[in-house]
């Protein structure tokens, strides 16, 4: 494994996608990139889950070394029925009780095989896909600045089409603010996308299970005591603003500054349950 990575690591930046694609005829074909695992947690997710999973091409998820794995927190509607045609692994909550994010989450890290795990929600997409996964695949072989953290955080907003004055504001500030706070190493990142290298989520326990708001602060929390949590503001990711447009910014904020300090003080979060919006 250590030979592998430190020959990776020789190849320049520009030059691993060539040699990915050509893999088959190069003398590397034996070089095994990095395997990426996407995992989904999702919840009564029907309308829009199979527009987020189209954005992932079969060729592109094999090129890249990528698996899907839909973690459903025991859907009823059509969810899993999608996620059939496009999941690699699907793993579904089977008890009588609702299930966490948190849960969700770590279900889904231990069906993935990968050896960087990306959590990212069922109505969140990376700006560009191909462009997300080729960075995520050279950061973890050392081909970035932030190569030496073992997480990553990055920039959330919405589609351009759908994104109102109102929301530029809140995601300028609120991208900023996330920055700030992993520059000063106060891990940070929001849970629409977490990168986090799979040897460090296992070290640090994974998701606190019992934790139904701030789940994501925590566990980034947890990586800034023992390694480094970096921000990568050239990889964008899009989400869903249905939250926001149903509660508002006020209320959303007000949730997650209450849920963030109670899990920093108590290990707990405020919230019994983060309600899902759909």
């Amino acid at each position: 494994m250590e030979n592998r990575a430190q020959a990776l690591r020789s190849i320049p930046y520009e030059a691993t996608e060539a040699i990915a694609k050509d893999a088959e005829k190069s003398n590397l074909r034996l070089l095994r990139f990095p395997k990426i695992s996407l995992i989904i947690p999702v919840f009564q997710e029907e309308k829009i889950l199979e527009e987020t999973l189209k954005c992932y091409p079969k060729d592109l998820l094999e090129r890249f070394n990528t698996e899907i794995i839909i973690s459903d927190g025991g859907s009823i509607d059509r969810t899993i029925e999608i996620a059939k045609n496009y999941a690699n692994k699907i793993v579904i909550h089977q008890e009588d009780r609702k299930q966490t994010i948190s849960e969700g989450r770590n279900m889904g890290a231990e069906a993935a095989t990968g050896d960087i795990f990306v959590f990212i929600n069922g109505d969140t997409v990376p700006k560009d896909v191909e462009y997300f996964l080729g960075f995520i695949r050279n950061w973890f072989i050392g081909n970035d600045k932030l190569s030496y953290c073992g997480a990553l955080a990055c920039p959330v907003t919405i589609q351009p089409e759908k994104i109102m004055i109102k929301d530029k504001i809140f995601y300028n500030t609120h991208n900023t603010y996330v920055k700030l706070l992993n520059t000063v190493g106060v891990g940070m990142g929001r849970g629409e996308c977490q990168i986090v290298k799979a040897d460090v989520f296992r070290k640090v326990g994974g998701y606190n299970s019992t934790i139904a708001a701030g789940e994501d602060f925590d566990l980034y929390r947890r990586i800034s005591k023992v390694g480094k949590v970096g921000f990568a503001d050239n990889i964008w990711v899009y989400e869903s603003p249905r939250r926001f447009r149903r509660y508002g910014y006020l209320k959303i904020i007000w949730q997650w500054l209450f849920n963030a300090l109670a899990v920093m003080v108590t290990g707990k979060s405020v919230s019994d349950e983060w309600e899902a919006v759909r």
